[in-house]
């Protein structure tokens, strides 16, 4: 599938600061101007400390914004303040993925998948259904039942992939998602990605790694909490 030149993701003017416990602002982004495309696949890099994870909880409805404007499907969200507001839209319209999946020990990889469903209000054996399709999907059918600690660590981050997807989700936020796998199984969390952009979910990635970027329909290159271009492998 295409991109379909729908805008899913609009920052104007976006600036996000972080306050001390005496009142000074401490500046992350810098008046952030941004679009992305409904169904691609975008990676942001950049240096440590450039505003990169900023960004990603701002778009993932984690953090709000201090001055500027994020609309999401074309709706203004960054009016919404309040923690219930926010966290109706980060469970309906975002999945995340993070380096160090985030799993819960003692839950098997069905019931760590459900979890997001049930704060959704889906019922056990429909969220049960859900969970066992995208995991049979990862290749995880014959390990529905078990723990994380049982798993190794290609498998418990495509247990975070499906645990992503189970509410339906727009947007994929993933976290340097390879960054704790060997190249091997780095190269099928891509292989999974691209397929879910083809099936029209919008795939935004922060990484440090250009081969990994590489994947992506464009790159997003940050610095000193600015976007220095939006574009930016094609210019290499």
């Amino acid at each position: 599938m295409k991109n379909s030149n729908e805008t899913i993701i609009r920052f104007k003017d976006v600036y996000k600061s972080y306050f001390l416990s005496n009142g000074d602002p401490v500046p992350v982004l810098k008046g952030i101007d941004l679009e992305i495309q409904k169904g691609e696949f975008v990676a942001i890099m950049g240096e440590s400390g450039g505003g990169k994870s900023t960004l990603m909880n701002i778009i993932g409805c984690l953090h709000g914004v201090t001055n500027g404007q994020y609309f999401l499907e074309g709706e203004e969200i960054s009016t919404a303040t309040d923690d219930f507001t926010l966290a109706f839209i980060r469970n309906r319209k975002m999945g995340f993925i993070f380096q160090q999946f985030n799993l819960i020990g003692k839950l098997s990889a069905l019931r760590n998948v459900a979890l997001p469903a049930f704060y959704a209000g889906l019922k056990k054996k429909e969220r049960e259904a859900k969970a066992i399709v995208l995991l049979k999907s990862v290749g995880l059918g014959d390990r529905i039942n078990y723990k994380p600690t049982e798993l190794s660590g290609g498998q418990q981050q495509r247990v975070s992939i499906s645990r992503s997807l189970v509410n339906d989700p727009e947007v994929i936020l993933a976290d340097e998602p390879t960054g704790a796998l060997d190249s091997q199984t780095g190269k099928e969390v891509m292989e999974l990605f691209q397929k879910y952009k083809a099936l029209g979910k919008t795939v935004i990635m922060v990484t440090h790694d250009m081969h990994t970027a590489l994947e992506a329909d464009k790159i997003i290159y940050m610095k000193d909490g600015k976007i220095l271009d939006h574009n930016w492998k094609f210019k290499k």
